[in-house]
């Protein structure tokens, strides 16, 4: 999700809420206690250079139970954060304390935000000899519309 989709989605919520892959609620009084610009600047392992930017959110939650984050105050943050980091339109990843600190992609369900797993992936599949994975279709599963190579249908 695209900070700008984050922001729309946002102003039209009473609460905020953040899901877990799991399904389970990052509970109500949870923090951002940060906004930042994150960047990765790598070489994959086919050697080309890569530059990765993605606005980021970290979610922490501490013994404040009576504190609940309105949508008008992050909307807020967010907009100092753009001004001061100049922050563009990017990809939003959310890092959030579980067993460790997992970083999340983010989507929406018409209420609630939902924190997407991230799996790791190489990027150079052509230059390390990692054969494309091919779509498996069996000829059974095939939807023929037209019905002219069925069985008995004299069309081979």
């Amino acid at each position: 999700m695209k900070l700008s989709d984050f922001k729309k989605k946002l102003s039209t919520l009473k609460a905020i809420n953040f899901i877990q892959p799991n399904g389970e609620f990052v509970p109500a009084h949870f923090h951002i206690t940060e906004v930042g610009l994150t960047t990765k600047h790598f070489i994959d392992c086919g050697g080309t250079v890569r530059d990765e930017k993605v606005v980021s959110f970290q979610l922490w939650e501490a013994n404040d139970f009576n504190h609940r984050l309105e949508s008008q105050k992050l909307l807020n943050i967010i907009a100092l954060s753009e001004k001061v980091l100049a922050l563009s339109d990017l990809e939003v990843e959310v890092e959030y304390q579980t067993n460790t600190i997992g970083r999340y992609g983010l989507d929406f369900d018409d209420k609630n935000f939902v924190l997407v797993a991230k799996q790791t992936d190489c990027l150079a599949k052509d230059k390390c000899g990692i054969p494309i994975e091919k779509l498996k279709v069996s000829l059974a599963e095939l939807n023929n519309s037209t019905g002219c190579c069925t069985p008995g249908s004299g069309c081979c």
